[in-house]
């Protein structure tokens, strides 16, 4: 389970004069609650008062959230008010009405323009969502005999899909898992997110060990730059197997950060040896070295990318993840009962150590059962 969409949900309802999104439901209110306070205030007042200026401005908020059809009808109960005899807004022979008229007939076509560009974008959004989501489909709770959960933040927060990459699949013999980061951010790295991923999941099925996979995805990063002489196309990725039939983990690290062993509350850095990174033809010729790990019940392991640990202070100093994510789990050992939650504890904690995140982040958590209890539910195939 990946966590990202809700979070991008609620940053478009924050600032969705900017984006361009729908607004937020309470931007309907300030129209009709200005026109009743103007009548209250007019009928509680004497009648030298002169509210019209304020009754001008109901319009044009009502165009920032209305369509056109409710536009219209509010600035008609603002010309119909100013036009009320006795009531006191506006002053006879004045040009109040022609003014609030005018400005209510510009209002209607500023709603019109707008909800015609909310639902163009709405439209583009959709589209390019369901492009994404085909790169970097959701992860079930569980793949084979390993819970997943994880949090994806693409340094552009318009995208989905960023420079990060992760899957989990089921093989023949076991659940191996993929957490990769390639050159650049964005939409510019989507391409060959996709190409990773899909040499990913063929060779998941055809070769019978970490490195084939590792040289794979090599070379397809390879023959990708073949035909640009001055690309410098790579990427870093480690890679983990969880066997049916061994309570132990495999990994293979190419120029990437290690992963982290939870074991209770304390957090282990995994001393696997960091091969080549993809994309340089050397995965084929000198293959990364497999680190083989013991597990025990309960044990949890998080890969990453490096938009978490090269998170920086105000001081410049990096996020020491394994420093600080042992005292989150010795203040509370509960999350390691729910890796969600452990997830989304650590992207807080590292939002508040650095304030802003500038790279694509990717935490994954993988929970194995012990071997031989693949589970039924959740199940990824190829």
């Amino acid at each position: 389970m990946i966590r990202a969409a809700s979070r991008r949900r609620d940053a478009g309802q924050r600032d969705w004069l900017l984006r361009g999104t729908p607004p937020p439901p309470w931007v309907h209110w300030p129209p009709p609650l200005l026109l009743v306070a103007i009548v209250l205030i007019q009928l509680l007042t004497p009648k030298t008062v002169d509210l019209s200026f304020l009754v001008a401005a109901a319009p044009p908020l009502a165009a920032l959230s209305y369509g056109p059809a409710a536009t219209a009808l509010l600035g008609g109960v603002v010309v119909m008010m100013l036009s009320l005899p006795g009531f006191g807004l506006g002053h006879p022979g004045s040009s109040d009405e022609l003014t609030i008229t005018f400005i209510s007939l510009l209002s209607v076509l500023f709603a019109w323009v707008r909800s015609r560009r909310e639902a163009q974008l709405v439209t583009v959004r959709t589209v390019a969502e369901a492009a994404q989501f085909a790169v970097l489909p959701p992860l079930p709770e569980r793949v084979g005999r390993v819970r997943c959960a994880g949090l994806y933040q693409a340094a552009q927060h318009e995208s989905l899909v960023g420079g990060d990459f992760f899957d989990v699949r089921r093989g023949p013999c076991g659940v191996r898992a993929l957490v990769g980061d390639v050159q650049g951010h964005g939409l510019a790295a989507v391409g060959t997110v996709a190409a990773l991923l899909g040499a990913f999941r063929e060779a998941v099925l055809d070769k019978p060990d970490l490195e084939g996979v590792a040289a794979r995805l090599d070379r397809r990063l390879v023959v990708d730059s073949a035909g640009d002489e001055h690309a410098e196309l790579f990427a870093t990725a480690v890679l983990l197997e969880f066997p049916d039939d061994s309570s132990v983990v495999r990994v293979v690290s190419c120029g990437h950060p290690p992963p982290l062993l939870l074991r209770g509350t304390e957090v282990t850095e995994l001393a696997v040896a960091a091969g080549a990174p993809l994309g340089l033809g050397l995965a084929g010729l000198s293959p990364p070295e497999q680190l083989t790990v013991p597990l025990l019940a309960g044990d949890l392991l998080l890969g990453l990318t490096d938009g978490v640990s090269e998170a920086r202070d105000a001081t410049g100093a990096f996020y020491p993840l394994p420093e600080r994510l042992t005292s989150m789990l010795k203040a509370d050992a509960v999350l390691l009962d729910d890796p969600a939650a452990l997830t989304e504890r650590v992207w807080a904690d590292v939002v508040g150590y650095a304030g802003t995140v500038r790279d694509d982040v990717t935490m994954m958590v993988f929970a194995p059962d012990p071997a031989g209890d693949a589970g039924m539910g959740g199940h990824r195939g190829p």
